[in-house]
């Protein structure tokens, strides 16, 4: 029997990997994944986040550079995540920035929830301004006409 922690080892390869098939077989078709970015419920909102990220950035790698070994349910990890926007990336009012070609370097963290061998709620942690800053626009409108 896999552990929580060899779910999310194997989460992070399929995410590494950018397969998309074997990253939703970890999830419960019921699962709840939460980001600053917002909410997805069960598989196919699940899967669509993950299409945003792995469209915007064809690169993006997480590396964990800490874990709670003392804990195994859930399953907290801090990360690196690293890629570069090549790609078109949703943005939270609903435009999509085209890609910039800058490279994105974010610390993050996340808890997964294991029952019953599969993801049951997965909560991603980042700082958007860090992502927004190093995508060139930070604080200010991406369009300066527009008030």
């Amino acid at each position: 029997m896999a552990t929580s922690w060899d779910i999310k080892h194997r989460l992070t390869e399929a995410i590494n990997a950018h397969d998309l098939h074997r990253v939703l077989d970890y999830y419960h078709p019921d699962a709840v994944y939460v980001s600053p970015a917002g909410m997805a419920e069960g598989h196919e909102q699940i899967a669509w986040l993950y299409e945003q990220m792995f469209k915007g950035f064809p690169d993006y790698h997480l590396t964990a550079w800490f874990e709670v070994s003392d804990c195994d349910n859930p399953a907290v990890t801090e990360w690196t995540v690293t890629g570069t926007h090549t790609g078109r990336f949703l943005l939270p009012d609903g435009r999509e920035l085209e890609g910039t070609g800058r490279p994105i370097t974010l610390r993050a963290s996340c808890s997964a929830f294991v029952e019953n061998q599969k993801i049951a709620t997965h909560r991603e942690y980042f700082d958007q301004l860090e992502l927004y800053t190093q995508l060139g626009f930070g604080l200010t409108n991406l369009d300066a006409t527009s008030s």
